[in-house]
Formats: C-alpha cells, sequence, structure tokens
C-alpha cells in the first residue's frame, strides 16, 4: 500500500482541502482508498461522515485516527484491501508530523506563494529529512488573480531546501469550500471547473512521482 502524508507544521495552508480531494482523485483513479485524520479539529473525518450521511457514499474511507495508532491503521486498511493511503497531519510541533512521515512513501508539503510562507517550511523540511522520505512542495490557496511571476517567485523561494515543487498549483476557489459543505470533492462537485482540473493534475503528478 503507497502512503501519501500531507505535512505542514504551519498552519492554514489547506492540508485538509488537498487531503480530501485528492483521496476523492485516488478512488477515481480505480484505487481503494483509506484518509486518515490526525488534526485534533477532525475535519476530514467530519467531511467523510457528512458524505456519508448526505451522499450515501462510502468511499474513500475517512478515519480520525492517532499517531500512535497509525501504524495500527494502515496495518488493518491494507489488510482490508486499501491500496492507497492518505494521512491528513496537524500543525504540531510536536511528535505527529515527525510519526506520519516515518510511515510515508512520499509527504506533500502545501505552501502558500507569499516569501514568509515559502521561508516557514523550514521546520516541515527538517521533519521530512529527518525522516528519510521523499518530498514534493505544492503551492496551494494560490490568488487566481496572482500572475505567473507570483507562482514562478515562489518556486525560486524554495529551490534553497532541494526539494522538487509540484509544476502545478492549486488556487484559492469558492467551489473547494461550498464542495466540502456537501461532501463532496470539486471533481464531484463541479467536474468542469478549474478547481476540478487542478486537482485532477495535482493528483496525476503525485501519482507519477510515488509509481501509484
Amino acid at each position: 500500500m503507497k502512503t501519501l502524508a500531507i505535512l505542514s507544521r504551519k498552519g492554514g495552508p489547506g492540508k485538509t482541502t488537498l487531503s480530501i480531494n485528492l483521496a476523492v482523485a485516488a478512488e477515481k483513479a480505480g484505487h481503494t482508498t483509506i484518509l486518515i485524520d490526525l488534526d485534533e479539529q477532525e475535519s476530514a473525518d467530519r467531511w467523510g461522515k457528512r458524505r456519508k450521511n448526505e451522499t450515501r457514499e462510502d468511499a474513500p474511507f475517512v478515519t480520525a485516527s492517532t499517531a500512535t495508532r497509525l501504524k495500527e491503521v494502515l496495518y488493518r486498511a491494507e489488510n482490508a484491501g486499501a491500496n492507497f493511503a492518505i494521512i491528513d497531519t496537524a500543525p504540531s510541533t510536536g511528535r505527529d508530523p515527525e510519526d506520519a512521515a516515518k510511515v510515508a512513501d512520499m509527504v506533500l508539503i502545501p505552501c502558500e506563494t507569499s516569501l514568509i510562507n515559502a521561508e516557514a517550511i523550514t521546520s516541515t523540511i527538517n521533519v521530512v529529512r529527518k525522516a528519510n522520505v521523499n518530498a514534493r512542495v505544492v503551492f496551494n490557496k494560490v490568488d487566481p488573480r496572482a500572475g505567473v511571476d507570483r507562482v514562478n517567485q515562489a518556486h525560486e523561494a524554495v529551490k534553497k531546501f532541494d526539494v522538487p515543487s509540484a509544476p502545478c498549483h492549486v488556487a484559492q476557489r469558492v467551489a473547494f469550500l461550498d464542495a466540502y459543505a456537501l461532501g463532496l470533492s470539486v471533481q464531484e462537485y463541479e467536474p468542469r471547473g478549474k478547481a476540478s482540473k487542478e486537482i485532477k493534475d495535482l493528483y496525476r503528478y503525485i501519482s507519477a512521482e510515488m509509481g501509484v
């Protein structure tokens, strides 16, 4: 089973939004997927419950967990037939991010395009290096009005970390909020929308990098 941890020690870069939408993208690509919510706020878990109640959709399977139970949850999921796992982590300075990175085949680091946010991923990069796991930075919550130069500057700013950044990015769009409220992904809520295309592009990139 391949495991992707979405990790950022900084709050607010959109980890949960990416987690739930990539989990649905993985299901649509034919993978039996589990989404594990390690955040105490349990936003992904609440989305999963709302999804089941409102759409009667059981996939992807979503469960809340703690870092101490993470290996057990992954083991049980694989035995139950899951072949792809996504871990939505908390913006913690404790051991939770380290535990998630250690069990992951790849870490995805969401980052906003401002310099202050690009510099703030330093502690997350340190977790990745300590765990000796492959990682990719993705620029998320990008202002749709921002020009190409803003995104290019962000790519340049993170080059010093020697961690590749995804060639595609995800903009901040209302569709993500509306889809979450309905227990949907943007691919389901607005299949031909820009948000849907961006998630599809990101999933294709990540799945190719992971060999999924």
